[in-house]
């Protein structure tokens, strides 16, 4: 078995889309009309054949439940590996990323986190 897909919920997929592409750089792997939703994926252009994330519609009152619990806690709901989380930090601030801190060295990687714009607190790390 391999990890080909995970998602995450977001609270309006067109504005997810747009921030997955426009601001954190992703290609639109998937756009697949079913109904008032879709089937929306992103994938990374640094390994587009790894894996891609669905952006799902937070349609689920347990879903949307949590999803704000995790976001009120600020607790970030996926990470993203960053090659230079430095260059990364400064061009999405620079974009109007809102950072819960500048990166900080934790243990063996650096972190920061960010809102997605869509209710989700998500980190960047890099290994360092």
């Amino acid at each position: 078995m391999r990890l080909r897909l995970t998602s995450i919920m977001v609270n309006d997929q067109d504005k997810a889309l747009k921030f997955y592409t426009d601001i954190l750089g992703f290609h639109k792997k998937h756009e697949i009309p079913l109904g008032e939703f879709k089937w929306l994926t992103v994938i990374s252009p640094e390994g587009p054949d790894e894996l891609e994330l669905s952006l799902e519609p937070n349609a689920n009152p347990a879903g949307k439940t949590f999803q704000d619990a995790m976001f009120t806690q600020k607790i970030p709901v996926a990470a993203l590996e960053s090659s230079d989380i430095e260059a990364d930090y400064q061009r999405l601030t620079e974009a109007g990323v809102v950072f819960q801190s500048k990166p900080q060295q934790m243990g063996p990687v650096k972190i920061a986190t960010f809102a997605d714009t869509c209710g989700n607190w998500i980190q960047i790390y890099q290994p360092t």
